[in-house]
């Protein structure tokens, strides 16, 4: 199975996308892990964000220029 970018997935397409317990899906949009979207509800997820949550080198950049700009942010407080 295939992720694709722009499609529009539910609870229960991501669970088996990703091959995680149903009960994992909803930990990981509590913690903020995935970002969704209520549809009444129910939740919708973007596949950006499967294709984020499983790809570590993007997220690794994303932790590096956050840290960055948070270190800089520091810098200028003191």
């Amino acid at each position: 199975m295939e992720i694709k970018e722009n499609e529009v997935y539910t609870h229960e397409e991501t669970q088996k996308l990703l091959k995680v317990s149903s009960s994992t899906v909803t930990r990981m949009i509590k913690k903020g892990l995935i970002r969704t979207a209520r549809v009444g509800k129910q939740y919708r997820i973007l596949g950006k964000e499967l294709l984020r949550v499983v790809s570590p080198e993007l997220e690794d950049a994303v932790g590096k220029a956050y840290n960055k700009a948070r270190n800089w942010a520091h810098e200028n407080e003191r």
